[in-house]
C-alpha cells in the first residue's frame, strides 16, 4: 500500500483525493452510505478527518495504516452494540477495517441510524432542560 498522507484537508473531497488510490472508493462509499442515511447532516473536517454532525458530532471516517476507519464519535457507543460487532475489530469509539475486507454497509447504516437517534435525544433533553429554567 502506498505512503498515507497526513495533510490538513478542507473539504471531503481533498481528503479522499489526497489517499492512496487503493482506498479511495471505499471511503466514497462510507461518504455515500452517511449521507444516505441522513442526507440533511452537516459534512466538515474535524481532526483532520471527514465528520458529520447533526445536532453535534455524529460519525466520521478516516484511513489508518493498512486500511481505514468509521469513527462514532461516542467513547461509550461501540461498547452498548459489542455483540453486533462480532468479529470486528474496534477500540473505544473507532471500528478498524483492512483494505481488503468488504464493507459492512448494514453495520455502519445501523451505527449512524443509533447515532442520530442519541444525538436527537441528548438534544431533546437539553433544550428540554432549558426550557425549564427560563
Amino acid at each position: 500500500m502506498t505512503k498515507l498522507l497526513i495533510m490538513k484537508s478542507k473539504t471531503v473531497d481533498d481528503y479522499i483525493a489526497a489517499q492512496p488510490s487503493e482506498l479511495r472508493s471505499r471511503l466514497q462509499e462510507i461518504r455515500d452510505i452517511i449521507r444516505s442515511v441522513i442526507p440533511g447532516a452537516e459534512e466538515v473536517i474535524s481532526y483532520q478527518v471527514p465528520s458529520y454532525k447533526y445536532h453535534g458530532m455524529l460519525v466520521g471516517f478516516g484511513v489508518h495504516k493498512g486500511g481505514y476507519s468509521f469513527y462514532t464519535m461516542n467513547a461509550e457507543f461501540l461498547s452498548t452494540i459489542k455483540k453486533e460487532l462480532g468479529n470486528v475489530k474496534y477500540s473505544i469509539s473507532t471500528i478498524h477495517f483492512d483494505a481488503e475486507e468488504p464493507l459492512p454497509v448494514a453495520l455502519i447504516k445501523k451505527i449512524t441510524r443509533l447515532r442520530i437517534k442519541e444525538n436527537k435525544e441528548r438534544f431533546l433533553t437539553k433544550n428540554k432542560k432549558q426550557s425549564k429554567l427560563k
